[in-house]
């Protein structure tokens, strides 16, 4: 009891030795899918990083999956207790935007290397990739080079794809063949209906299909070919290009108006653009970075060449009618 007795005194002449006014470290709050801030993934270097330069704290709050996290701002509206939502993408940026929750960033974003030149005023982005089938060259020397020649395969050819409720990369192949198919896109979908494995909820279920030999083909990124050689050697792995074009994911971060620390905020989003973030982001969350890192870009990225023919939809006719678009295909799959 004496010893507790001496350490309460003390403790208490410590608090009374400090200035007028003094606060607590600053904790910035931030929302993201849960692989982001996973072990593996590029959350914590981020997190360390930023620390060091910023005399705070930063604490990431996680669900399953970038829509996940859109549904739970939503959710919380002006109560939401983060600071910045990270982990969206360009097919669900417009669906965000509308919900007035987001402050623009105010940040010079002109000097960015991405697909096409960056100017919203809302989202910050920090890396990005295309939409592709992925596939083991040694089991599948001569792949489809286009939804009609997956199609034109025998049935017994599978693929696994994500639901495009619950999963970006599911979205995103809805946007994709629409992009590319326009009104044509219910045909395609009862096209591909019969070499369809399974419509998994996320990427990781379908992904381990696909590793487990479940399946020929994989809907995932033009960059995962690049996880097999970088981390584990294997150069197995290759993306199908296909002749109709491909389809661009930019993941991107804000700041929620509720924010009470929106300057420090504002700061992670820079440091999120700036060269040591931009180090961490390809082998962490297997993506291209969003500036040019020259000779610190693994050399893997160059296996294959990035898509030649890009495919966009405006972000207002994403707003308008993903909903419609999600229900074509998913009627056509019935």
């Amino acid at each position: 009891m004496v010893t507790f007795a001496r350490f309460a005194l003390a403790a208490l002449l410590g608090l009374a030795a400090l200035p007028a006014g003094a606060e607590e470290v600053p904790i910035l709050r931030i929302y993201a899918y849960d692989s982001f801030a996973s072990e593996w993934g590029p959350g914590p270097a981020l997190k360390a990083g930023f620390e060091k330069q910023c005399t705070c704290v930063v604490e990431f709050t996680t669900t399953e999956d970038a829509i996940s996290t859109l549904r739970k701002v939503q959710l919380e509206g002006q109560a939401s207790r983060a600071d910045i939502v990270l982990g969206l993408d360009t097919a669900i940026a417009g669906e965000a935007r509308a919900t007035g929750l987001f402050a623009p960033h105010g940040l010079d974003l002109s000097g960015l290397a991405l697909p096409a030149p960056w100017t919203d005023p809302d989202f910050v982005p920090f890396d990005y990739g295309y939409f592709a089938y992925v596939y083991n060259k040694e089991k599948l020397p001569n792949p489809p080079r286009s939804f009609e020649d997956l199609i034109a395969l025998p049935a017994s050819f599978k693929i696994v794809i994500q639901d495009p409720r619950s999963s970006t990369p599911g979205l995103g192949n809805v946007l994709w063949v629409r992009a590319a198919y326009g009104d044509r896109a219910p045909e395609i979908w009862r096209g591909l209906k019969p070499h369809i494995l399974t419509v998994t909820r996320g990427w990781s279920e379908a992904y381990g299909l696909f590793l487990d030999g479940e399946a020929d083909m994989v809907l995932s990124y033009t960059t995962s070919p690049v996880y097999h050689a970088v981390a584990e050697g294997d150069h197995r792995f290759a993306f199908a290009p296909f002749e109709e074009g491909h389809l661009a994911q930019v993941e991107v971060a804000g700041i929620l108006k509720g924010s009470q620390k929106p300057e420090l905020a504002r700061q992670f989003l820079a440091y999120l653009t700036s060269v040591d973030a931009q180090k961490v982001i390809p082998t962490t969350n297997w993506m291209y970075p969003v500036i040019d890192l020259g000779p610190d870009l693994p050399p893997e990225f160059g296996e294959q060449p990035k898509p030649q023919k890009l495919l966009s939809i405006p972000e207002s006719d994403i707003t308008a009618m993903s909903r419609t678009w999600i229900d074509e295909a998913l009627q056509a799959l019935q």
